[in-house]
């Protein structure tokens, strides 16, 4: 019999742990405590409930939790003395029917986690989506983690206790995500285009108009056309462009504004499946809804898949959301990828007009729009160690992008004495060191040197040339330009002082962006109305949303990751009943702007 909160939040306490028996393996009093927090609003008000109360138990108790669960295939399995909870976890996911090499290399992993870390290995086996993961997913997963420090390695373990509470909870009360799975299975789908070379690999990497990319807009106005919206189009930059109107009959009566957003579907290379991604499948899945429910709103709803955000092929990042608000740079035509194929070819190739004046006549009037709004998994680490779902954005930081190249003079590695090098590549050793150092003492600045390379280099040979990337952020403009300024005075002194030649080009700037006032209300009212706790956060990362900050209002909305809250990595995750969080705050904004446009 399924449960419903009225009976929780009305029985007496001993029947209400008695409805809640089996959540936590072997520990009641993880129920019990948090029972002391009724009435619950939502089903992830509970959860919560639950891991506010682990989070303020002692280590102690928290390891007593861990050890209280059994191994994977381990000894429990074998002599069928699990829970009956732990049973049916395994036995979904295979585990229960391994071949004896597979249940021995899973044994031996066992003893080598448990001789690190002194407890069980955990992992919520059912997976992001419920469902299971695979044998070998389980195994990579027990392989990797074997590298984790001990104190993060048992707060990773807790985190997947907690995941696998959420699903026990879900089966209890007959929830299902079912929104939160179809967006979770747009992302699968949407990951087989990749470029080659990669998907031969089996990563997953879609850069600027290859024919992987192509194919994932031409997927996305597929989807677009099959939620229900009434025009979608590709643009003259790629950007899949999606319309729900205002009126079923359009055009919309004059005055009548449109709520924009979206995100890119672009990627880095080998990376995840869910950056930029979730911004345009959450406000499909709430276009669904409307459609579905035959329910027009006083405003229009446009989704922007944008092509491009990420600056992969081409030194062109944000090229998509800047085609709309007139920033598009006509140098950008002319600049070659890795093959020499020039942005106009490309955008030829892929049946674009590639000129000017069609690229021009993108530009967004934003008198005509209320404001652009994005969903973004978060890109760190904060929404996942916190244990919380969902956060509403601040601010974005300031950044600045160089490419650069050392240029020194390559010489014999044996015969070259130490004080005669010009070498290239310790110059730029030299200046992530210092870059590192100086982001760390300035407050939430990072600095990054992502690329370094030698070209024509040898094991046996000085470096005379290296090329590399500078990445510098910080939360304000002037505290960025600060940062700035001392990194790149640190560089020239550095060369100076090797006699190393030095070039610098700057390829991207972005001011801050500070989220509306109004519109991170809005977020936070939605967050609210969820029954989650608040969490208000900086971004990091860089987003459309920073190009659509120069000519409207925005704020933005991170869902929390898994694995670390790991980004631009293969790892990155998010779950289904997260998504699904996602997708009912998204609507709650909307039924906000309806009643204020009525």
């Amino acid at each position: 019999m399924t449960l419903t909160l009225q009976q929780l939040n009305s029985a007496s306490p001993a029947e209400a742990l008695r409805m809640l028996d089996g959540l936590y393996e072997h520990s009641p009093w993880i129920a019990e405590q948090a029972l002391a927090q009724r009435p619950f609003a939502s089903l992830a008000a509970l959860k919560h409930a639950m891991v506010t109360v682990l989070a303020h138990a002692s280590v102690d108790a928290q390891l007593a939790l861990i050890r209280a669960h059994p191994e994977l295939a381990g000894k429990a399995m074998v002599s069928q003395s699990l829970t009956a909870e732990s049973s049916n976890e395994q036995q979904k996911a295979g585990l229960t029917n391994c071949t004896p090499e597979e249940l021995a290399h899973i044994q031996q992993l066992n003893a080598q986690y448990i001789a690190r870390f002194g407890f069980p290995f955990i992992l919520a086996v059912r997976g992001p989506r419920g469902t299971g993961l695979a044998k070998r997913e389980i195994i990579a997963t027990v392989e990797r983690r074997l590298g984790n420090p001990v104190d993060f390695e048992r707060a990773e373990c807790l985190r997947h206790i907690h995941r696998i509470a959420e699903i026990r909870l879900n089966d209890k009360f007959g929830f299902e995500p079912a929104v939160g799975n179809e967006v979770w299975d747009w992302h699968e789908d949407l990951s087989r285009h990749s470029d080659p070379e990669y998907a031969e690999r089996g990563e997953l990497t879609v850069t600027y108009l290859t024919d992987a990319h192509r194919a994932c807009a031409a997927d996305i106005v597929v989807r677009m056309r099959d939620c229900g919206f009434d025009e979608v189009t590709i643009d003259a930059v790629g950007n899949v462009v999606g319309v729900y109107n205002a009126s079923p009959h359009p055009p919309a009566a004059a005055g009548v504004k449109a709520l924009l957003t979206g995100s890119h579907f672009d990627t880095v290379r080998n990376g995840g499946k869910y950056d930029g991604r979730l911004g345009i499948f959450v406000p499909m899945a709430c276009v669904k809804q409307l459609h579905a429910a035959g329910r027009r709103l006083p405003f229009a709803i446009e989704v922007v898949g944008f092509a491009e955000e990420e600056g992969q092929r081409y030194k062109a990042t944000f090229l998509g959301s800047g085609a709309l608000t007139g920033h598009f740079n006509p140098a950008w035509l002319d600049q070659q990828d890795a093959d020499g194929v020039t942005m106009r070819d490309a955008m030829r190739h892929a049946g674009l007009p590639a000129t000017l004046e069609a690229i021009g006549a993108l530009k967004r009037d934003p008198f005509k729009y209320l404001g652009f709004v994005e969903v973004h998994i978060e890109q760190g680490p904060v929404l996942n160690e916190m244990d919380l779902p969902l956060g509403v954005v601040t601010s974005i930081n300031a950044s600045v992008r160089y490419l650069c190249e050392a240029i020194g003079m390559a010489s014999h590695a044996g015969t070259t004495p130490m004080n005669r090098r010009r070498d290239a590549a310790s110059a730029v050793a030299e200046l992530a060191l210092y870059a590192e150092q100086r982001a760390s003492a300035d407050g939430d600045s990072v600095a990054t040197i992502g690329m370094l390379q030698v070209p024509g280099g040898s094991i046996n040979v000085v470096p005379g040339r290296c090329r590399f990337s500078l990445d510098l952020r910080a939360p304000s403009n002037a505290q960025r330009d600060a940062l700035e300024r001392d990194v790149l005075a640190q560089l020239r002194a550095i060369c100076e002082r090797r006699g190393i030649g030095l070039t610098t080009e700057e390829t991207m700037r972005a001011a801050a962006a500070p989220s509306a006032p109004a519109w991170q209300t809005r977020w936070e009212r939605a967050v609210n109305a969820l029954g989650v706790p608040l969490h208000r956060m900086p971004s990091g990362a860089g987003h459309d949303a920073m190009k659509l900050h120069e000519v409207m209002p925005q704020a933005m909305l991170f869902v929390r990751g898994l694995n670390s809250g790991i980004s631009h990595n293969p790892l990155e995750s998010t779950t289904s009943d997260d998504i699904e969080l996602c997708v009912n705050a998204f609507s709650h904004l909307l039924d906000q702007l309806a009643k204020e446009q009525a």
